[in-house]
């Protein structure tokens, strides 16, 4: 940020008194509070979507998200003068959500409950683009994994790590086959395309900030209209890896969800899939393929490893949440 992003300020409707830089942002002290310029590089429609959300959901009665500021042309983003747009934001202080917390990941999941609840009425805000069903991510997440097996296969010489991931790829390969083909024939798949909420698309621990009362949610640009489950899917198995797919974490979690907003057995039956399809091996085969191949990151194969030694975990947790939820009656 420099001095041409500063002068950009000018175009609102408040006295700045001090300005210090942030993660790829300005944060700017003024006389109606801190709020954060940042660039945008999106498409404009997008954020005027952003806006419309947020707009509803506070209207609905849920207040704990960020806001935009409109400039004095009433406009969400400034240009400056090499025609790069900026949003200017409110700034949220306090802390990210401590993931190791079990009482306040139940706290977060109330949170997230009253904010699908309060977007309920979203269906009806024009939407740029389409909303990438799980489906979808299933299907492109498989193509790469057939295109890395065979990079794989073909490469001579090959590293430790490279030897290892050999060995458990069919496995992890088989069971995204499996999840794809399954969650395409069932009625979830029906019910996701046609809801009219919104998910706010990245509900992760860096999202929600802990203001010393309330959890905030901020950063909607992934935002979207689709049903509750790929938030809830997101915050959950993140803490269920860490608590080694802990049946009692991921009941919590649901239950608090419940506290504030109903979950319907498609819904349940959709979280099921979602956690079935090995993400976190995708994960670690895509960030492998498109990272340079002469040096492995350490935590590569840390990772590769507690993601097969967790395996029978998951396998454990499953089965427990399909009887629990009555998953194959859906």
């Amino acid at each position: 940020m420099n001095d041409r992003c500063v002068n950009l300020l000018e175009n609102y409707e408040i006295d700045v008194l001090r300005t210090r830089k942030g993660r790829g942002a300005l944060l700017c002290e003024t006389d109606k509070g801190t709020f954060v310029l940042k660039e945008y590089k999106g498409n404009p429609e997008k954020c005027a979507f952003q806006d419309a959300v947020i707009s509803l959901i506070h209207d609905h009665g849920f207040t704990h998200t960020e806001t935009f500021v409109r400039n004095k042309e009433n406009e969400l983003l400034t240009k400056d003068s090499d025609g790069s747009s900026y949003l200017l934001k409110t700034h949220v202080e306090g802390r990210e959500c401590e993931v190791k917390d079990l009482q306040e990941c139940c706290k977060v999941m109330e949170t997230l409950g009253k904010m699908h609840r309060a977007s309920l009425g979203a269906g009806g805000i024009p939407c740029p683009g389409s909303s990438i069903s799980a489906l979808q991510e299933f299907e492109k997440h498989n193509k790469e994994l057939r295109r890395v097996r065979k990079f794989l296969k073909d490469k001579g010489q090959k590293n430790d790590f490279e030897i290892y991931l050999m060995q458990c790829f069919d496995y992890f390969l088989e069971c995204a086959l499996k999840v794809a083909e399954e969650y395409e024939a069932s009625r979830c798949r029906e019910q996701e395309n046609g809801c009219c909420a919104i998910s706010h698309g990245d509900f992760q621990h860096h999202n929600i900030i802990f203001s010393g009362k309330d959890f905030t949610i901020i950063n909607f640009e992934k935002c979207g209209k689709g049903g509750p489950v790929k938030d809830i899917y997101l915050f959950m198995r993140k803490l269920l890896e860490k608590s080694n797919w802990q049946a009692e974490t991921g009941f919590s979690l649901l239950a608090a969800y419940e506290k504030e907003s109903c979950l319907t057995k498609e819904d349940y039956m959709n979280l099921y899939y979602r956690l079935s399809y090995p993400e976190k091996f995708w994960k670690i085969v895509n960030y492998y393929y498109n990272a340079p191949k002469s040096w492995i990151p350490g935590k590569n194969p840390e990772k590769l490893i507690k993601v097969t030694g967790q395996e029978q975990e998951k396998i454990e947790f499953l089965s427990i949440f399909k009887e629990k939820y009555d998953i194959m009656s859906v």
